[in-house]
């Protein structure tokens, strides 16, 4: 296949608006703040990635600042003007800098979509990926009292989503999910608790056995391995583990304790596509079914997850719901789009879409154009 010269990196900072409001054990996001990251090889071919954070560090230590400043300060300078023979190169190119796992990942992707572009095929296909369709679950916010919440269920429900994730927190909990269950008594149906309760809990923790879930994803402390374990040999509700992994390895640790027996992959969480493919292969030796969470992601993420879905393990519907679900309007086209719980993975080079720049325009803040090594820092050599 034909190596990529990163010949300029362009951050696109922009504003996007939530069609409605999200809450979760965080807190409420109205509005994102996201830097799209646009890699262009010095034959004029691009490739897009994005931060996939929130403006707070609530859901781990990054920020949309903190992931552009990495960007800008140390990422980019490693990699600018470097010749690059396969996107999996990257991973290693930038183990220098410790964690910062959302701004690697936000221009790790990038280089994989210009990348595959270069070569005439897709991220899906150069994964490994199998899969030419892919089912689509929903992830529904707090609501004010359990009634609201069976009547958004059931809005998804009809629009044909094939699994429900419903975010919780103490005192929005059993009795909102006892609700939905009574309602929906067979529909594939699961809780997110982003960390929200402690192995105090555990008594509670255990009413949710009764309600026949799919899972109960990071009820526990968002880098705990070893609490889940104890957690897990208590409940017969599979534990899923999200935040606590960020590496194959943590992924590794948390199968040879026991922790969970279902993981979540993020790849803004784990750094890449790279490492999610690793993970996903980790767990398939073990026969830990896998699923791709969301993070808000505009179209470009959300492009993103779907090549990476299309990976044999990916057995659980993931988070990647139709974009007109969050934004008021997406900045790729073509829209991407579901039919009754189902999106077909595009046949196109690269992510499958493109990024449509009047669209882009209309959130744009500001746009950066880096084409000079930044020696501020020094980089350690490969």
């Amino acid at each position: 296949m034909q190596s990529i010269h990163i010949k300029e990196v362009i951050l696109h900072h922009t504003k996007v608006s939530l069609i409605a409001p999200f809450t979760t054990s965080f807190g409420t996001m109205e509005q994102k703040d996201v830097c799209l990251v646009e890699v262009v090889d010095d034959t004029g071919v691009s490739g897009w990635g994005e931060t996939v954070t929130s403006n707070e560090p609530y859901y781990n230590e990054e920020t949309t600042a903190t992931t552009v400043y990495m960007l800008k300060e140390f990422l980019i300078p490693r990699l600018l003007k470097k010749e690059i023979s396969h996107p999996n190169e990257v991973h290693d190119m930038l183990s220098f800098v410790r964690r910062n796992n959302i701004a690697k990942a936000a221009i790790e992707t990038a280089i994989w979509d210009v990348f595959v572009k270069k070569n005439h095929t897709s991220i899906a296909k150069l994964l490994g990926g199998t899969q030419t369709e892919i089912a689509v679950g929903k992830s529904i916010g707090i609501q004010d009292t359990p009634a609201k919440l069976v009547e958004k269920v059931r809005e998804f429900v009809d629009e044909g989503f094939k699994k429900i994730k419903v975010k919780i927190k103490p005192g929005a909990d059993i009795a909102y999910l006892k609700a939905v269950r009574d309602a929906f008594p067979t529909i594939p149906l699961m809780a997110d608790a982003n960390s929200a309760y402690t192995l105090k809990d555990i008594d509670h923790l255990k009413e949710l056995d009764s309600l026949n879930l799919m899972m109960i994803e990071q009820p526990l402390s968002h880098d705990d391995i070893v609490d889940h374990r104890i957690l897990q040999k208590e409940l017969t509700t599979p534990v899923c583990l999200d935040e606590s992994v960020h590496s194959l390895d943590d992924a590794r640790k948390a199968i040879e304790l026991g922790s969970c027996k279902i993981i979540n992959i993020k790849i803004g969480r784990v750094g890449g596509l790279y490492e999610a493919k690793r993970i996903h292969d980790l767990c398939m030796e073990h026969d830990i079914p896998v699923w791709c969470g969301g993070m808000l992601e505009t179209g470009v993420g959300r492009a993103h997850n779907i090549q990476l879905t299309t990976l044999k393990n990916f057995t659980i519907p993931g988070d990647t719901a139709p974009s007109a679900h969050y934004w008021k309007e997406d900045i790729v086209t073509p829209e991407i789009v579901m039919d009754h719980g189902i999106i077909q993975v595009p046949s196109g080079d690269g992510i499958g879409y493109e990024v449509d720049r009047d669209k882009l325009s209309k959130v744009l803040i500001s746009s950066e154009r880096i084409t000079e090594v930044d020696t501020t820092h020094p980089i350690p050599s490969a």
